[in-house]
């Protein structure tokens, strides 16, 4: 069987599997999701709001809800779009506002330029720097010293994988 989810704010609507999960309708439209864990449930780069249809979606598992615990733009209505998997019609799904960075590098390359959208923590979605602020080396310096992290670091770290 097929069901039908609508992407906000792009208006448009998308089919998946029933039990497909929201990450395949993500990547199917070719939006920027960079699946960082790989769709384990341990990052926030699939990270998503569900404005309607919570209850079309499968429940929220132990994994998914400890991940949710440390994304600092996590609201009633957040999911991670992998382990989210879609059982009925009617689910519309909202991407928050920002780009996920993998390492500084991304960031590096964007110095001295202004930042197009936000550019968010891949494990917590953190604002690292806000839409339209210049991206300076200080910048960059603050940002090393305050969130230190190697996304493959935290996974090797996880007692989950």
């Amino acid at each position: 069987m097929v069901k039908t989810v609508r992407l906000e704010p792009i208006a448009q609507e998308t089919s998946v599997e029933t039990n497909g999960n929201l990450l395949s309708v993500l990547i199917a439209k070719d939006l920027d999701v960079l699946r960082e864990c790989g769709g384990r449930g341990m990052c926030a780069t699939c990270h998503v709001y569900v404005n309607q249809g919570m209850d079309s979606l499968t429940p929220i598992n132990r994994r998914e809800q400890r991940t949710l615990e440390v994304i600092t733009s996590c609201k009633p209505n957040s999911r991670l779009a992998c382990q989210a998997r879609v059982l009925a019609d009617g689910v519309v799904v909202e991407l928050p506002p920002g780009m996920y960075i993998n390492s500084i590098q991304d960031i590096e390359a964007l110095i001295g330029r202004r930042a197009e959208q936000n550019l968010l923590h891949p494990v917590t979605g953190q604002v690292l720097v806000e839409e339209g602020k210049l991206i300076t080396r200080s910048m960059l310096k603050q940002i090393e010293n305050t969130t230190s992290f190697k996304f493959t670091d935290f996974l090797s770290n996880s007692s989950d994988v």
